[in-house]
């Protein structure tokens, strides 16, 4: 059953992104991220940062939620919430996705896939379109 995108659901995948920062492992660089994915099913999987001491396989949030969601079964997305900043702070500053979790994003969202980012008391939203410009998505492997 999909979800209704409206603003009861950005708050929700906000609060979540929020208490997915809770989860992150980031004993290397104290910058905790929470991400909120919301499936067309409805179902919402979150994930957190997780630092690796030879940092190449370290995993951001976002595609932590991702795995998680594809592995369980999802193939379509509606929105992505993303929390980040010191460890133990409240975010005080928006954090976009990296390009690599843009990337990712691609590979199984539609040009108006929803972006919130999120930070103590506020939160701006944009579409993969606009963070990912002119992408290399499966349609060109066509």
């Amino acid at each position: 059953m999909a979800t209704e995108w409206n603003e009861k659901t950005a708050e929700r995948l906000a609060a979540l992104a929020l208490e997915a920062r809770e989860t992150a492992y980031c004993p290397y660089s104290g910058f905790a991220v929470g991400a909120a994915l919301l499936a067309e099913s409805g179902e919402i999987y979150t994930g957190g940062n997780i630092e690796n001491a030879a940092y190449t396989p370290s995993n951001c949030a976002e595609r932590t939620a991702f795995f998680k969601a594809v592995s369980a079964g999802e193939r379509k997305f509606t929105a992505i919430a993303i929390a980040g900043g010191r460890a133990g702070e409240a975010p005080a500053d928006f954090c976009a996705p990296c390009g690599v979790c843009r990337q990712v994003m691609r590979e199984f969202c539609a040009d108006d896939f929803k972006i919130l980012l999120v930070k103590a008391g506020a939160v701006k939203l944009y579409t993969l379109a606009q963070l990912l410009p002119e992408s290399f998505s499966p349609d060109n492997l066509h």
